[in-house]
Parts: C-alpha cells; structure tokens; sequence
C-alpha cells in the first residue's frame, strides 16, 4: 500500500498524509483522485482514532488539506463522499462549512455490497481567507495554535 501511495502521490494524482496528534499516529487523510487541465479538483478520504474523535483533529487536518490543495497545489474544488449512515465523518464536513451537492447511488463497494455516499463539496472562492482560518472564526473561545 505505502508503495502504491508513493508511486501516485510522484505522479501528481495523490497527496497521502498521516494525521498525528499529541505525538503519536492517530489517523490519516488523502487527496486522491486529482485531476487537472479545466477541472482542477480531487476528493478527500479520512480516517481518526476512536480516542481522539471529537477534539477537533480531523476537521483541522481537513482543513490543511484544503488550504494546501487550494493554495499550494492549484487545486479549485475539492470533494468528500461520505457514507449518510457515517454521522462522524458527516460532522466533519459540516463543521468546516462543505456543502452538500447530493447523493451518489451505489457509489463504492464495501463491505460486500455497493454503498451510497453523500456528496460535500467547496471551492477555492468559497474560503478566501483559507477553510482554516474560517472554521477557527466560528469556534469562538477555542485555542487557534497549530503545532
């Protein structure tokens, strides 16, 4: 697999990232399915611990994503397709102000059988001051740094 994320990530059609939190692994984010030339999108999958769910990990690792495939990579629109029975995953999105563009039937297969996913998407003009900045605006009383 770490061969597999290598080699796409090298081809530009990938960005892998481990999310780590008080010094140890506790998740991990991908952009995956870049794509360029008139579309400039890619979509991003994610996975956290169930010990640190909730402590706002995952929505600041999302948002960097964001920011750096906005600002960084040139990217213009980023999705997420997330399971409707995923509610943590969903908050997610919703924390960070994703907008939901509807629902894509028997999108993937997993666990045995094709699933629907919910579709959450934003683009570069919808977060001009950076997807972090924003989502830390609207978590008044909460401590900004990033380490």
């Amino acid at each position: 697999m770490v061969r597999h994320l290598r080699a796409e990530a090298h081809a530009g059609r990938m960005l892998p990232f481990v999310v780590e939190y008080e010094d140890r692994l506790v998740g991990q984010l991908t952009v995956a399915g870049i794509t360029w030339g008139s579309m400039c999108s890619g979509h991003i999958g994610y996975w956290i611990d169930r010990e640190v769910a909730g402590r706002g990990v995952m929505p600041t690792a999302v948002a960097l994503a964001v920011d750096h495939c906005f600002r960084s990579v040139g990217l213009h629109r980023i999705e997420v397709c997330i399971r409707p029975e995923n509610a943590p995953s969903r908050r997610v999105v919703e924390k960070l102000g994703f907008r939901q563009e509807g629902t894509r039937p028997r999108y993937l297969h997993i666990d045995g059988a094709w699933r629907d996913h919910l579709v959450f998407a934003l683009t570069a003009e919808e977060v001009p001051e950076g997807l972090l900045t924003r989502w830390h605006r609207s978590r008044p009383g909460r401590s900004t740094e990033i380490k």
